[in-house]
């Protein structure tokens, strides 16, 4: 004969998940046991609760729960205890030792996984975003990105795109040579967004006449000319000026360093020319 199992209230400030999974789990080891499980997510004020203790007495419900905030804790506890119904704390314990073992005390922030998980999306998005714009491949990607990188060759415009884009920043970056036209879309956007990157001649010209070794090619080519340099920086200033963008000297600087940077300007509206 099939045994009626008592009615587990699932509650938590998030989705329940957690402690959905734990309920049936548990019930699965009683075989010939029909369990009633009754979800109830995202409680997050204490009518809420009211409302929950008033059903949980009428089906005698045990109560487990996944709440991290305190007094929501404290409260089931005590309307439960008021009601004579059992709960079940299946976060409490363990977060509990694991701040006596840390000595640091929990976020208490309800649904942190899940912000967790988008986070990590979107900074995959965001590298997604920076391989698919990167050197001016598309340069619709100017229109949608969070911020627009422009400068010479070898101003380290794609391993900034890629560091900003660990960061959760869709980057888009456009190289700027005197014989191609800048892509209409970098007018169009506001200049807020955009960030010139530009560099030292001497400090260019070492950078590229290394490059050109690299691939093999002689130091002599134009690409790594002091005149050919100053040319494009010229060039590239200019576009930068009409544009009304930040301009950054990268020069000496990190990857970390310069991004820093471009956060700050980003998120105050600073201007570093």
């Amino acid at each position: 004969m099939t045994k009626e199992m008592p009615v587990i209230y699932v509650i938590s400030d998030a989705l329940g998940e957690t402690a959905e999974f734990v309920s049936r789990a548990s019930a699965a080891q009683f075989s010939g046991v029909r369990t009633r499980i009754r979800l109830v997510p995202h409680v997050r004020d204490e009518s809420h609760i009211d409302d929950i203790i008033e059903e949980a007495v009428q089906d005698q419900a045990i109560l487990a729960y996944t709440l991290v905030m305190i007094n929501l804790r404290n409260y089931l506890e005590e309307k439960a205890k008021e009601k004579n119904l059992r709960t079940v704390d299946i976060l409490g314990p363990l977060m509990k030792l694991l701040s006596e073992e840390t000595g640091l005390e929990p976020s208490n922030i309800p649904n942190i996984t899940h912000r967790l998980d988008e986070s990590y999306f979107r900074k995959v998005e965001a590298v997604e975003f920076a391989v698919k714009y990167d050197d001016g491949k598309d340069p619709r990607g100017v229109l949608f990105a969070d911020v627009v990188l422009i400068g010479v060759s070898r101003t380290s415009k794609t391993p900034l795109s890629m560091y900003l884009a660990h960061k959760g920043m869709k980057a888009a970056n456009i190289p700027l040579v005197p014989e191609v036209a800048p892509p209409q879309e970098l007018f169009e956007v506001s200049p807020k967004k955009v960030i010139g990157l530009t560099l030292r001649p001497d400090s260019l010209n070492e950078i590229r006449t290394a490059r050109l070794k690299t691939l093999g090619l002689g130091a002599s080519a134009d690409y790594a000319s002091l005149e050919r340099i100053m040319e494009e920086l010229d060039y590239a200033r200019g576009i930068m000026r009409k544009i009304g963008c930040p301009i950054i000297d990268a020069t000496g600087k990190a990857v970390e360093e310069t991004a820093a940077i471009i956060l700050e300007i980003l998120y105050k509206g600073e201007r570093h020319v």
